[in-house]
């Protein structure tokens, strides 16, 4: 009891040489200007930001401006706030603790925003966003209580000697930090691109991808770049990397180096483009995407494969859109001897125009090919210009339609039948010959 009655005397007395002392009168008067200030700031600038807009990227900015015009108002507020209280020689305590609390919370927004673009939903995502929240919320609680110094001294003494000079756990989170805040930045950015250049209706789909594929991995490459010159790397040292790599190409990459390569060369001969039908093997879908290791072709099923650029290259692929969207298929039909092939020949053009998907231009042909061994042989001729809605299903209706035209009209379909004649040297009335055994 005493040590608690002693607690809360120390207590008061502090709270009551804080009320006494006007520097802390001084620092409330500030954070209340702070807060009004950032209040009506926020209030105009959600009275300006867009309601609705066509623009992705103008409905994103006009959310994040809502959600943190006042976090951000506030903080920086605070900041200038804290910096002419000491300039007159108030204390600023409070004031750079509230800077301190808010300024963190908008960077971790935008962060996770920026990880959002580039990162689709899933474990991967979530993952991130905890990562970046607790690592920045970590490192401002160090802050809050005066641990900084002594944290970074000590992860700065835990080094490991590396011929003259020693690499330590504070460069290696220096250099983790730093690449990773300049990859996501890039990887942003490339993700802004590619989305307006897919967009663009002016530029052919396999130039799209080519440049997006392109500008993604130059944006990358150059950040990395800048981080390790911010890390004072010195680049001549990348001369042994760079064998390494070579050494892993010559043995174990060389596959992956070859699918990379492949994807920028479909991409530049333009022979697939995303959204060709295809069969490749006995696969036949449609191109979704065009990826830097693979293709992704979706079947009739809604199954993605992913197929390797390298087996696209070197593999007889059958690209059903490639000149031209229009393919033409072809129905083979048979009557019977008994039946007229004219009225029949006619009744498949009828069957061809009740059909939505058979094109009028170029129109539909029937012919006779051949007279066969069961019943004259008939074919239908016919264009389609959506072979990624499937073909089978299209000779499945035309194949029932013609099925009822010909019964109602009283045409056959023949089944396979074979005729015997007996000729002459067989003995009339003979006795069978029957096996004996002896």
């Amino acid at each position: 009891m005493e040590e608690a009655r002693e607690f809360l005397m120390q207590t008061y007395e502090s709270l009551l040489a804080a009320a006494r002392s006007p520097g802390q009168w001084w620092q409330l008067v500030a954070l209340a200007v702070c807060v009004l200030l950032a209040w009506l700031t926020s209030r105009l600038a959600r009275r300006l930001a867009p309601a609705d807009s066509a623009s992705q990227a103008t409905r994103i900015a006009a959310s994040m401006t809502k959600q943190l015009a006042f976090p951000a108002m506030l903080g920086v507020l605070c900041v200038f706030a804290a910096a002419i209280l000491t300039q007159f020689g108030v204390p600023a305590q409070l004031v750079s603790m509230a800077a301190a609390l808010t300024l963190p919370f908008v960077v971790i927004r935008l962060l996770v925003e920026a990880v959002k673009r580039i990162l689709r939903p899933g474990p991967l995502l979530v993952a991130s966003e905890h990562l970046i929240s607790w690592s920045i919320w970590a490192v401002v609680v160090l802050y809050l209580l005066g641990w900084i110094g002594p944290v970074t001294a000590a992860l700065d003494s835990i080094a490991l000697p590396i011929g003259k000079t020693s690499f330590s756990l504070l460069d290696a989170l220096r250099a983790i930090v730093t690449l990773l805040v300049f990859t996501v930045g890039a990887a942003y950015l490339g993700t802004l691109a590619t989305r307006r250049l897919m967009a663009s209706t002016q530029i052919p789909i396999g130039v799209r991808v080519g440049v997006a594929k392109f500008l993604r991995f130059f944006l990358i490459v150059i950040a990395g770049l800048i981080g390790m010159n911010l890390l004072g790397v010195d680049f001549a040292a990348l001369t042994v990397f760079s064998g390494a790599l070579g050494v892993g190409l010559g043995f174990g990459l060389q596959r992956i180096a070859a699918n990379f390569i492949s994807g920028f060369i479909l991409v530049g001969d333009r022979s697939i483009r995303q959204g060709d039908v295809i069969t490749i093997g006995d696969r036949f879908g449609v191109v979704k995407e065009l990826r830097a290791r693979y293709i992704v072709v979706q079947d009739r099923d809604g199954v993605d494969t992913l197929i390797p650029n390298e087996n696209v290259i070197s593999t007889e692929v059958v690209n059903w859109s490639y000149a031209d969207r229009a393919i033409r298929l072809k129905l083979p039909v048979q009557i019977s001897y008994g039946d007229n092939p004219r009225r029949a020949l006619a009744l498949l053009l009828e069957a061809a125009a009740k059909n939505p998907r058979v094109q009028t231009s170029p129109a539909a042909a029937a012919r006779l090919m051949a007279f066969g061994e069961n019943g004259i042989d008939l074919e239908l001729r016919f264009w389609i210009r959506d072979p990624e809605n499937g073909v089978n299903n299209v000779r499945s209706d035309l194949y029932l339609e013609i099925w009822d035209l010909f019964a109602a009209n009283d045409i056959t379909i023949p089944f396979p039948q074979r005729d015997v004649h007996l000729k002459d040297g067989w003995a009339t009335g003979a006795a069978p010959v029957r096996s004996r055994t002896g």
